[in-house]
């Protein structure tokens, strides 16, 4: 079935909510509580199909159709050069085909052994945002983003990422600073000892100010510091030092917005602990490589996700194929017509479905709504080459 030809193709736009509306970070307002999923399905000759996570125009994604599915991955190759736009959707559909899910394919791959039944992927609660400018004091501020977390523990979550850099943008320097320090202390004595932390500055602090906080929150033992301030390899290296002088482990972590290519360097250097390339602008296959590369450094993986719903789900898998993977990041959102029920965030990791290709399915009514209402459809007719689309004022070959 892998010689099966693509012979259909359909997009369309899902949207999801969150349970509360997203808060701001240090820099951005408020994220909202709406997520927009756009969705690209292959479907093969043969009846197959997959999807995943795909926002592009009906012309770029139509040189597929025709095409056999092994001319655009393969388990040995992975996803071909021509292909790396679709990799979600191809990925899904070549454990359709295979019966594997992507996490064994990945594993194969690289040479790794994976135990028969579901994958366990530590994850964190990423909903920790600045959700608290609307409280003046700083003890009912704290205990509001506490609050949120509990919610986070009772859904299952062990770790927790919090928004931090008040100062940097929504309130003064001084005032945003001590509410940020008040939160960290009310989240960790929410959650209890055992639970990690991890602290994220969106860039939103400086080097004094990030030792600041670290000093005052020593006691509740973060696990990392997140994009403090602006990539800089002399002021890693210096906070490193620091922190080992007076005593602390907490990680460096860095990647998910800008990325300069030296980040990687600087990895290898020792000055930055855990690397987080988001998983959809970096790629599910750039990540496979990355992670080995970073697998050799001892350095971690982490990757970022935050707004598209389904890195949820895909990013974990990688976890099958990379040694130093540390955290799936976990964005709580349901999205009508996306089923991703055999999926489970227990005891704080992700539980991974053993099911065929990403284990996410879709409900054929609204799916094929969205596809109707601004997506589109494309087929190829007669085995030719010929393409149609189902749009007001469509272009037909």
């Amino acid at each position: 079935m892998t010689a099966s030809r693509i012979t259909r193709i359909e997009a369309g736009t899902l949207v999801g909510r969150r349970p509360r509306i997203a808060g701001s970070n240090s820099r951005l307002s408020v994220h909202g509580q709406e997520v927009r999923v756009p969705l690209l399905r292959l479907s093969t000759e043969d009846g197959a199909s997959g999807f995943g996570p795909v926002n592009l125009d009906a012309l770029r994604v139509a040189g597929a159709l025709g095409a056999p599915l092994d001319a655009l991955i393969t388990a040995e190759r992975g996803v071909a050069d021509a292909a790396p736009a679709l990799e979600y959707p191809l990925w899904d559909l070549l454990g359709q085909v295979t019966g594997e899910p992507v996490y064994r394919l990945v594993a194969q791959q690289a040479g790794k052994a994976v135990a028969a039944g579901p994958l366990r992927v530590p994850c964190y609660d990423t909903t920790l945002l600045i959700d608290d400018l609307h409280l003046e004091d700083d003890a009912g501020a704290a205990a509001h983003i506490a609050e949120e977390a509990l919610f986070g523990y009772a859904n299952n979550h062990r770790a927790f990422k919090i928004k931090v850099g008040r100062g940097a943008f929504h309130m003064p320097l001084e005032q945003g600073t001590q509410r940020d320090i008040a939160v960290v202390r009310a989240v960790r004595e929410a959650v209890g000892p055992d639970a990690r932390l991890m602290i994220d500055a969106n860039n939103g602090y400086n080097q004094n100010i990030a030792k600041r906080v670290l000093a005052e929150t020593a006691d509740c033992q973060l696990f990392w510091l997140e994009e403090a301030f602006q990539e800089d390899p002399v002021l890693y290296e210096d906070l490193h030092k620091w922190m080992e002088r007076e005593g602390l482990a907490v990680l460096i972590a860095d990647g998910e917005s800008w990325a300069p290519r030296e980040l990687m360097d600087w990895a290898r250097q020792g000055h930055v602990d855990v690397i987080q390339y988001d998983i959809f602008s970096h790629g599910f296959s750039n990540w496979l490589r990355t992670g080995a590369q970073l697998d050799a450094w001892d350095v971690r993986s982490a990757p970022h996700h935050y707004g598209r719903h389904l890195g949820n789900y895909v990013s974990g898998h990688l976890a099958a194929a990379i040694d130093s993977y540390t955290f799936a990041e976990w964005d709580e959102v349901r999205t009508p017509g996306l089923d991703a029920s055999a999926y489970r965030v227990e005891g704080g990791e992700v539980v991974i479905p053993d099911s065929p290709g990403f284990g996410l399915a879709l409900d054929e009514e609204v799916f094929r709504a969205a596809v109707a209402q601004g997506g589109y459809e494309l087929t190829l007719r007669d085995h030719g080459h010929a393409l149609r689309q189902i749009l007001p004022g469509a272009w037909y070959a």
